[in-house]
């Protein structure tokens, strides 16, 4: 504890104070630019910190990192278009929220969880650190595999009201995470010959088209209509709202710490298991997908907690958990100094000014988006004939800036077409995307657990992922008994 208000003397320090700032602004507004995500800001802005002192110039970047995350957050619940995975289900219900004008809820939520997962998962960074970083060794290919596929068996609570949709929707993003080079032999599949589907489909502009352009693609419809209510009608939460919502950023908050422990995650996973969790709990889950605030609250606080999480591999064991973390790291070997065991003892000061840094950038993006959020809610008033063109054009240049090339452009707008005809049909865009990221990762964990052990077989020697296993068994058994039950009572009251 000691070392932790040491190290906030340095992060309060005015250049320190100072640089943090900008880097939450900077890192806020670059993530506001649809198809620029916490990984390409942090990237990007790397060469803002040439020249600083290390315990700055890591300030800095990190405060653009949680600045970022925050900045997608924006363009998720104003005009439907993630800037990451992990955003993709903040669109599920924060969309529906500025639907109906309640856009100031929810980025006021978002930004109240943000603050409250990134303090705790800082907290039990700096308790835990060293004594839980052990638990991380422990996930393998095996683990992480199983904990893939507990992931994929949430989705299943996200397909919607057709379980036949549903299946299409996951059927479609399985397929399309299978383009591309095979991650172990090198074998190329499905690629029909272009070479630009060799390293696969990028993410960014699939995303960006299934969601942001087939939303553009249905307010062409009608041009001249705005949202159904002023975006500042609302902007505090109603009684019946305020429990669930705290409870689910007190889950979030303890589910992302933990999850962002293990290697290989990413953000996307706890934001998920958040909301699955959150409408699994919930008295009302058939709110969950019109506007529910904890199906914000949740996965956004997950989201942010999970950074805290990600941070203790990194300066315990010098592993990165994450591309961010990946970055980060880097970061660090540039100025000098290398992520693991001896960090503690070699750069105490960078390091603890780092951890209370987090604290100082949480506080920091509280004030800043609080009063910021009715002023963001607004730009939902502006007439749709306005907001499309100015909306296509950012997202043609940041579809084209994720790969440097008009391929992404053109996977943005056949995405947006394939996006736009799954919405006529009521299929659930979410677990398109969701596999498509989990898929990627659980196939590599798979093939290399199978060359460790031999076998597939060797998957169940491990406890964890044993149990992982009979955990999403028991998922998705209780989804298809939750819809046998809604079936029959649905014929029931068919026949009354």
């Amino acid at each position: 504890m000691w070392g932790l208000l040491n190290g906030l003397t340095i992060a309060i320090t005015p250049t320190n104070l100072f640089y943090c700032l900008i880097g939450c602004l900077v890192g806020q507004l670059v993530g506001v630019l649809p198809g620029i995500g916490p990984v390409q800001a942090t990237a990007l802005l790397i060469p803002l910190s040439y020249g600083l002192e290390p315990t700055t110039a890591i300030i800095m970047l990190c405060g653009i990192y949680y600045g970022a995350m925050y900045g997608g957050t924006i363009t998720s619940v104003l005009i439907n278009t993630p800037g990451e995975t992990a955003s993709v289900i903040t669109c599920l219900d924060g969309y529906p929220l500025a639907q109906q004008g309640r856009a100031g809820v929810a980025l006021k939520v978002a930004a109240i969880g943000s603050f409250v997962g990134g303090v705790i998962s800082t907290l039990a960074l700096a308790l835990l650190g060293p004594s839980v970083a052990d638990f991380a060794l422990k996930f393998g290919p095996s683990e992480q595999f199983a904990l893939m596929v507990f992931g994929m068996s949430m989705v299943i609570g996200l397909m919607g009201k057709s379980f036949i949709r549903g299946l299409v929707s996951l059927s479609f993003g399985l397929s399309l995470a299978l383009v591309g080079m095979d991650p172990i032999s090198g074998a190329i599949r499905y690629s029909f010959g272009i070479n630009d589907l060799v390293g696969g489909i990028e993410m960014v502009p699939l995303c960006m088209g299934l969601f942001g352009l087939s939303e553009l693609l249905v307010l062409v419809e009608d041009l001249n209509v705005t949202h159904k209510a002023s975006a500042l009608n609302s902007s505090t939460l109603k009684k019946e709202e305020l429990r669930p919502t705290t409870m689910a950023i007190i889950r979030g908050s303890f589910l992302g710490f933990f999850v962002g422990l293990i290697p290989g995650t990413g953000s996307a996973i706890p934001a998920l298991i958040s909301y699955s969790m959150e409408k699994s709990l919930s008295k009302h889950p058939d709110q969950f997908g019109k506007g529910a605030p904890e199906g914000v609250a949740g996965p956004e606080t997950a989201n942010n907690s999970y950074v805290g999480g990600a941070m203790i591999p990194l300066f315990t064991l010098g592993i990165p958990c994450s591309p961010t973390i990946a970055i980060l790291m880097g970061a660090f070997m540039m100025h000098g100094m290398i992520p693991g065991p001896t960090l503690f003892i070699t750069n105490p000061d960078v390091i603890w000014g780092t951890i209370a840094s987090m604290f100082v950038g949480n506080v920091i993006l509280l004030i800043l988006n609080m009063p910021l959020a009715a002023a963001w809610a607004k730009l939902a008033d502006i007439p749709n004939k306005m907001l499309c063109p100015a909306v296509l054009v950012i997202s043609l240049i940041g579809a084209y800036s994720d790969s440097n090339s008009m391929f992404g452009v053109g996977v943005m707008l056949v995405a947006g077409v394939i996006g736009y005809v799954c919405k006529k049909l009521d299929i659930p865009l979410a677990p398109i995307i969701l596999v498509f990221v989990l898929t990627d990762k659980m196939e590599q964990n798979l093939l290399q657990s199978i060359k460790i052990h031999s076998g597939v077989l060797g998957i169940l020697t491990s406890p964890i992922a044993l149990g992982l296993l009979v955990g999403a068994a028991a998922v998705i058994a209780g989804s298809l008994i939750m819809e046998i039950k809604n079936k029959k009572s649905s014929l029931l009251e068919g026949d009354e």
